[in-house]
């Protein structure tokens, strides 16, 4: 057994099934140590793509996904997806080559000091210099990565303490749960008397509160005391959007329908979300107060600092909350819904309105329409996620896989196929713009080799949608913000796959309907008309009122 049989052992223990990458020769030893163990190892095109796959397989299981790259070059093409990783609290192990450390006959060739590059966006970033180390050293990057706020963690194996012969008495070491403490008893007796004395209480719901337990106790305590709940984009889906007490999305951070309701409430209860997500709100000293219930306490800056603070695992903090709460008869929540009515009206509207090239929100609705509740819709970065955040019905946790937190481009194809890996039963969407989709593109291959079923929406526009919606708000002239794209059906078609674009306004839904019957990947290129960001994101809330 040498150091990476040994280390390969330790991610099995782990519960590893997977690990996604670009190998190199200095990852031959590790290579061969996968070979021989039960993990599939899949092979992406692109670093990053193996990254973005990693970090879903995080965020959809609790447990950290895997992936491995190269040397320098490789190794620096991880740094996206690292980040990603970290910034949207996506657990995931990055584990790189180097070259030989103990001797080399090549200089510095492909050398990056890998250990210091990914320490500022890890939590833990170590390199293996003996075998001796690897069970440790394996143990604590999954419980850290795990740990609140999970995120990314990095180990570096050299290729020549790789193939170094390990002594037969090594072995993994044993894998436990470690609990989350529980608030303190104080802490939830302020968080009471705040929430009963206050008139008119409103609910944040954040990224951190998706999880199943969380989920549950959430939705009883919002039935148990009526108060409305809104969302960030990466809260959406935690509580089903049906329901009765849901608002809104906060899909921009101010100056929205659902900041008049954000600005008349006299208390927000923010739970799970922490401002490395876009913030949902800028939080004024108006008389407004925030309770900041979350696993860890709140960063203070400008735009956030809470009254209150409950740091303790958030599902115990909501139960403890929810069993001693007396419902106010001083609470009023008449105006969140009259807002709420409101939203809804103008979402619809503005749904009904059909045209070619399709409206944002024809696509929102058209995808809707054909998915089940626990179905997948995953999102790369562009003007579309503010519409889908918007507008989008999400109804189950996990049914929407956005990043509003490093809001990178080439993620969507990625996580979809990451998505479908783990949910082979489930219809898994992935709508991507023009610009996104060019950027990882190669990964059509990895998802036809898998014999995956996909379905991949190209938003076309000919260019950078969003930056070109804020160039557009600031008044500036439309420049070098446009490009030509592709035959995207040609394209398509060169990567056997099936391929169809949206020549009429009606048209997607039946595309979608008749995809759904047919197995494989298939590729949907619609042309978008995104003439409403500017009449209705920015326009129309400058005209807005909210005496409703």
């Amino acid at each position: 057994m040498n150091t990476a049989d040994l280390f390969v052992r330790s991610l099995e223990n782990e519960g590893v099934e997977y690990i996604f990458g670009v190998p190199g020769e200095e990852n031959l030893a590790f290579l061969e140590a996968v070979r021989k163990s039960k993990i599939k190892f899949v092979v992406t095109h692109n670093e990053q793509s193996a990254g973005f796959m990693a970090a879903t397989f995080g965020r959809l299981t609790g447990n950290p996904g895997v992936a491995l790259s190269t040397v320098g070059p490789g190794a620096t093409n991880f740094t996206t997806a690292v980040a990603y990783a970290e910034l949207g609290g996506m657990p995931a192990l990055f584990i790189t080559g180097q070259k030989p450390i103990k001797s080399s006959k090549q200089g510095r060739f492909q050398i990056v000091d890998n250990v210091n590059v990914f320490k500022s966006i890890t939590k833990f970033s170590r390199q293996i210099i003996d075998a001796a180390y690897v069970p440790a050293i394996t143990r604590e990057a999954f419980k850290i990565a795990k740990e609140e706020r999970p995120g990314a963690v990095h180990i570096e194996l050299p290729e020549d303490i790789a193939f170094e012969k390990v002594s037969s008495d090594l072995s993994p070491l044993e894998v436990h749960q470690t609990r989350r403490p529980v608030a303190e008893e104080k802490a939830i007796k302020m968080a009471l008397s705040m929430i009963e004395s206050a008139k008119k209480p409103f609910i944040l719901i954040g990224a951190g509160a998706n999880r199943k337990r969380t989920s549950k106790i959430l939705t009883d305590f919002i039935e148990k005391t009526g108060i409305p709940f809104f969302t960030t984009q990466m809260g959406k889906g935690v509580i089903d959007e049906r329901h009765r007490q849901y608002v809104g999305t906060a899909a921009l951070s101010e100056n929205d329908y659902i900041h008049c309701a954000i600005d008349y409430a006299d208390l927000i209860i923010n739970i799970g979300h922490d401002t490395i997500e876009k913030p949902p709100f800028i939080m004024r000293k108006n008389g407004q107060k925030v309770i900041h219930i979350n696993f860890f306490p709140a960063p203070i800056d400008p735009i956030y600092f809470p009254n209150l603070e409950v740091v303790g695992d958030i599902a115990d903090s909501i139960s403890l909350i929810s069993e001693k709460i007396a419902i106010s008869p001083d609470w009023n929540f008449d105006y969140f819904f009259r807002i709420k009515k409101y939203l809804d009206q103008h979402i619809e509207a503005l749904g009904e309105k059909k045209s070619f090239p399709n409206r944002p929100q024809q696509i929102v609705d058209a995808i809707r329409e054909v998915l089940k509740d626990d179905d997948i819709v995953t999102l790369d970065n562009g003007m579309y996620k503010i519409w889908f955040a918007r507008s989008y019905e999400t109804r189950t946790p996990n049914s929407l896989l956005l990043d509003n937190a490093l809001a990178t481009m080439g993620a969507g194809l990625p996580s979809a196929i990451a998505a479908k890996i783990l949910n082979p039963d489930k219809r898994i969407i992935t709508v991507i713009g023009d610009g996104g989709f060019l950027m990882n593109m190669s990964e059509l291959e990895t998802a036809k080799r898998l014999g995956l079923d996909l379905t991949i929406i190209i938003v076309n526009d000919s260019g950078f949608g969003m930056i070109k919606w804020k160039q557009q708000s600031m008044k500036l002239p439309d420049f070098s913000l446009s490009f030509s794209n592709p035959d995207y059906v040609t394209l398509a078609k060169s990567f056997h796959v099936r391929a169809y674009r949206v020549e009429k306004n009606t048209e997607l839904g039946k595309i979608l309907e008749e995809t759904g019957k047919i197995k494989g990947i298939k590729i949907i290129e619609v042309p978008v008309d995104y003439s409403d960001n500017y009449k209705v994101l920015v326009e129309e809330l400058r005209r807005k009122t909210c005496r409703l």
